[in-house]
């Protein structure tokens, strides 16, 4: 058993392809060794102990001509497989042969595997770095290879290609390189000392040290937390550190939203608050560096910040000669897409949206003015502040409280991490925004397929679906989507009842296959079927409603050929005592019903023959169970249920 190591070692990977990558080495296959994987900007490292030296030897079966095939047949397939026809075996009516083809050194294994895995590697894009459409292709130009089993370098080379002479493209060597700045270029290393001669050479191979360091460090210097931030400068740095900057303080006149846009977007710096919620004249940048000694760094940072604020000072003063409800016509000149028309065609859709689904005055006023802020400086310059420009202008100009905070809110939720809108006419501009965007682009022809979805479509239906469930909403889900769009919105509702909330995937189709009004009931009797999961006749009804609903299937019965239920004519004895035990409570109680019913239908499935040779009876009895069926289906229906016998 020896230990492996292979590093890749490219120019900088943007930060966001990183963890993508990550995954899909760490499924790499080495002989049976889990890999572990972290990375750096500049290089992808996948380590592994325990694997094997060599491949274990195997015997393989060979699958032969049939015995009634004659000689010749036979003597030709043994001269295929390079044996003696004595050496055959007869198995039933067939030859076959037991070839043992022996293990193989590891490293001889590796090399012929690596270039494959390492260039498989799925990257939104790719480049040609060298070598033309010839070349192989990668997210940047791959510069080093480090590739170690043991003492060993498993030798390889990406590709041979021809330059301007025929030569390997990055062989495979022991060699790894430091810092860009502070680093050598040539770094010969052993598994062993790897990751100590790296920092040497100032590179923290750690992802989770270097995000140690700068969140402790920049908490020291008072930076207000930020995860996406601190994500970020995890993956653009090999070895940060932390420095304090400052800003003139009369730029704290500007929107805290604006300044903190410019420096998390734009600059990647964290923002100091005085107070919460109140922005401080200063900043904590990460450098790439191990010190900034004559604080040229910091000089830097603040140079750029300040030019930046002076700019979103600017796009201020002139946004505000020109008021939000006056820019709404000017949305005729920006394309939302060449299919779907202008932004002014969507904002109208979007205001008929919202009486659809209807919105108060200050919602339809809040929808009007909410794709105003696309025609605004500032909007145009830092386009990460879309809708919250918007609802800083709209306060700025004399708008309502509520017609601002909708504008202000009406992109959330972002992600099932973000919040949803706080106020009902933000929720109902949110969902009517979306449900356009859905509604529009499906009846185009321009839904996502596969991994591709590049107009958002996904997350603008989880946002849906979020709205819908957490402000509990009292929509229909049926009116709000059409026949071409209710698959796919099934699928993001089954996501996020599963995958976000946690209910069990079984309990989710069972709610889901009955029609439900509102997203509110789903979770109301996702709920419920969770808390009767846990009493101990839950499993019993399951099965007897799967029963129930295999014998109406199998008799193709349908509601309108049954009868209704004449207490007279059924049988005496469980027929009846089941009926009645049903029809005691206009209402099913489950809790207080299902320990009740339980001996009652397991009585009469002991005790009755449904699909009798009478045929009046038959109908009888199936519409029996028909009503029974119908008191479970205003839950769930159960018969998805995967009971512990199923699993």
């Amino acid at each position: 058993m020896s230990d492996f190591l292979l590093e890749i070692g490219t120019e900088e990977i943007p930060h966001w392809m990183i963890p993508s990558a990550l995954a899909q080495l760490a499924k790499l296959d080495l002989l049976g060794a889990t890999a572990t994987v972290d990375a750096t900007p500049r290089r992808l490292v996948v380590r592994a102990t325990g694997v094997p030296d060599r491949t274990p030897d195997q015997e393989q079966i060979v699958k032969g001509p049939p015995i009634s095939a004659g000689e010749r047949a036979i003597a030709g397939f043994a001269t295929k497989q390079q044996i003696d026809v004595s050496v055959l075996e007869r198995v039933g009516d067939y030859y076959q042969v037991r070839k043992q083809t022996p293990g193989r050194p590891a490293v001889e294994v590796l090399a012929e595997r690596l270039p494959d895995a390492i260039l498989g590697i799925q990257w939104p894009k790719t480049m040609y770095w060298v070598g033309g459409k010839t070349g192989p292709r990668f997210i940047r130009p791959i510069r080093w290879i480090v590739a170690l089993l043991g003492t060993d370098v498993i030798r390889f080379n990406l590709e041979k290609i021809r330059t301007t002479s025929y030569r390997p493209l990055v062989p495979s060597s022991n060699v790894t390189r430091g810092h860009r700045q502070l680093g050598s270029s040539s770094i010969p290393v052993t598994i062993a000392n790897y990751e100590s001669e790296l920092r040497k050479n100032f590179v923290i191979l750690s992802s989770v040290e270097r995000r140690k360091k700068i969140e402790t460090e920049s908490a020291a210097l008072g930076a207000k937390p930020d995860p996406d931030l601190l994500e970020t400068l995890t993956f653009i740095t090999e070895y940060p550190t932390a420095i304090r900057g400052d800003f003139d303080p009369s730029f704290l006149a500007l929107p805290p939203e604006v300044l903190s846009t410019v420096l998390k977007h734009h600059q990647k710096t964290f923002s100091i608050e005085s107070a919460p919620g109140v922005l401080a004249p200063h900043f904590v940048a990460i450098m790439n560096t191990a010190a900034d000694p004559d604080g040229w760094v910091k000089l830097g940072s603040e140079r750029v910040i300040k030019a930046r604020f002076n700019d979103a000072r600017f796009f201020f003063d002139v946004d505000q000669h020109k008021k939000l409800s006056d820019r709404v016509e000017d949305l005729k000149k920006v394309t939302f897409h060449a299919k779907l028309g202008s932004y002014l065609e969507k904002t109208n859709r979007v205001v008929a949206i919202v009486k659809e689904l209807n919105g108060g005055p200050d919602a339809e006023r809040a929808a009007l003015l909410c794709k105003a802020d696309l025609t605004t400086e500032m909007v145009k310059e830092f386009t990460d502040l879309q809708g919250i420009v918007g609802g800083l202008y709209a306060k700025h100009q004399g708008e309502n409280e509520a017609v601002s905070k909708a504008i202000y809110e009406y992109y959330k939720p972002l992600s099932m991490e973000d919040s949803i809108p706080s106020t009902l006419d933000g929720q109902i501009v949110a969902l009517a925004d979306k449900l356009d965007t859905l509604r529009e682009c499906f009846r185009v022809g321009m839904a996502p397929t596969g991994s591709k979805d590049p107009f958002g479509l996904r997350r603008a239906a989880q946002g849906v679906v979020k709205i819908l469930a957490e402000a509990k909403l009292p929509l229909h889900v049926d009116s709000l989507f059409p026949p071409d769009l209710k698959e796919f919105m099934l699928e993001r509702v089954q996501y996020y009842f599963r995958d976000i909330r946690g209910f069990k995937y079984d309990e989710v189709n069972a709610v889901l296959k009955v029609r439900i009004p509102t997203l509110n009931v789903v979770e109301e009797r996702l709920q419920l079927v969770a808390k009767l999961r846990g009493t101990p006749d839950f499993e019993s009804i399951v099965l007897s409603d799967k029963r129930i609903n295999n014998i109406l299937r199998q008799a193709e019965f349908r509601p309108e050929d049954g009868l209704a239920v004449n207490v007279a004519l059924l049988e005496a004895g469980p027929e009846r005592e089941l009926w009645k035990g049903f029809a005691n409570d206009l209402m099913f109680r489950p809790f207080e019903d299902i320990p009740r019913l339980r001996p009652l239908i397991d009585n009469f499935f002991d005790k009755v023959m449904v699909m009798v040779d009478d045929p009046m009876l038959k109908r009888r009895r199936l519409s029996l169970l028909y009503q029974i069926r119908k008191k479970f289906l205003t839950i769930a229906d159960f018969s998805e249920i995967v009971t512990a016998g199923e699993k």
